[in-house]
Parts: structure tokens; sequence; C-alpha cells
């Protein structure tokens, strides 16, 4: 079932969704050769609850952890430990927070000191997709619109799109109704209508959209070993087109 938002939950997904904005800013300004995933968790953790929010992940089906640290070939739901990033790798951060009872999502990837070209691409790629999906998204549109605008803007640039994983509704719960595809066909899914919040979140590959469970059975990885970059924000559908709740 879908459940619009209200004025005032809006103003309150507002709200967390800045203290997640910068969250993920303290995060990827610690992203840097040497340092520990389980640390990038930890300063996400303190900087949330600090703020007054709490983290929406950690325990949400187990899940051990404040902070998702994707690196290299994992997509997403990474476990931060003991991992030590190195030079020329990308990771992942993807953060939830709860502030007032309701939740927001966003996540951005990273390069770890100097990448390659091809990295730099792969990275940027993703941010310009779920850029062009908030343009256009607004009421009248269809899920399948924004599916297949990420899709064709990806493909044409080389690039892989996850289709095992999809973006979703947030609010009420980390995940609502409706799904929101990366990729489709256009007029299909669900309409957009005004008080929608949704995690537009491009999941992409340097290689097939392939993925498979890391036997941690968290980490969500390439089947191919290709690197991969994730882009997310929480946006509402307004009466003109839609606003980014957790803008960075």
């Amino acid at each position: 079932m879908i459940r619009l938002k209200s004025a005032q939950d809006i103003a309150i997904l507002r709200e967390g969704g800045a203290i997640l904005a910068r969250t993920l800013h303290t995060v990827r300004e610690a992203v840097v050769p040497g340092v520990r995933a389980a640390f990038l968790d930890s300063i996400a953790e303190e900087a949330i609850l600090q703020a007054g929010g709490k983290p929406a992940f950690k325990g949400y089906e187990g899940f051990p952890a404040t902070l998702c640290v994707s690196i290299n070939d994992a997509v997403v739901h990474g476990i931060p430990g003991e991992q030590v990033l190195q030079e020329g790798d990308i990771v992942g951060i993807d953060c939830g927070v709860t502030y007032k009872g309701l939740i927001t999502d966003a996540a951005m990837t990273v390069p770890v000191g100097k990448v390659k070209k091809d990295a730099q691409k792969l990275i940027r790629v993703a941010e310009e997709a779920l850029q062009e999906a908030i343009a256009f998204a607004a009421p009248g549109k269809m899920t399948g619109d924004l599916g297949a605008l990420i899709q064709r803007y990806v493909e044409k640039r080389g690039f892989g799109i996850v289709r095992a994983l999809v973006g979703h509704g947030v609010g009420y719960a980390v995940h609502e109704e409706p799904k929101v595809p990366n990729y489709g066909v256009v007029g299909s899914g669900t309409i957009l209508e005004p008080g929608l919040v949704i995690a537009i979140e491009p999941m992409i590959t340097a290689g097939g959209y392939e993925v498979k469970t890391h036997k941690d059975g968290w980490t969500i990885v390439t089947a191919d070993g290709s690197l991969a970059a994730h882009a997310e924000h929480t946006v509402v559908i307004t009466e003109t087109g839609c606003e980014i709740l957790t803008q960075i």
C-alpha cells in the first residue's frame, strides 16, 4: 500500500534529511587512503545521534551497522568492518536517519585518493543519472518513466544498470511501496503524485548488470567483479515537480 505523506510529515522528513546530508558530508570528508570502514561507520553514528536522530539501518532486518560501506565491486549493503581503504578504491556510503519517527535514505560513491579515469566516469554517471531522474520527476509521471530515463542515460554511456535492486518508497519505514526501478518501460509502474516520498537510487556497473550476494549474507557485489557506483536521494513529489529532502 502506498501512503502519501502529509505536510507535517514532509517538514519532519526535511529536518531528518538535513541531518542525513550533513552526516554523509562528514563521512565523505573522512574517506582517505588508510581509513578503516568501521571508523566511517562510527563517525556516521556519532553525527546522527548528536543531531538528535537515530540510525535507521542499524538493526534493520539484522543489519549490524549505521552505514553501508560498499567498496569497489560491492554495489550496496557492504558491512563496515576492518577493511582498509586503499588509494584508487571507490566506496559507496549509504545511510538512513530516523528523525521524529520518520526515515530518510541517501547515498553517494566517493573516490579514495586519486582514482582512474574510468572510475571517475562511473561515479559521475551515477550522480548524473540521479539528477536527470530528479529533474524529470513530477506529478503524472510514472515510475517506469524514471526507470527508462535512468537506463537510457547510463547504458548510452557504456555502463550496466543493476536490475535486481531498485529504489523504493520511504518515510514511515525504510522500504515502502512503490518500487522505483532504474530500468523499465515508459508508461509503466506507479503514477507519481504530490506527497509521494521515494528514494531514487541508480546502481550502475562498469560491466554487466548481474549481481550476487557475498558470503557475509549482506554485501551485494557485481557478478563479473566490475566496479559499481551508487547514488541516492530521498525526494518528495510536489505540485510542480519534486524536492530533494537529503540535499548534500
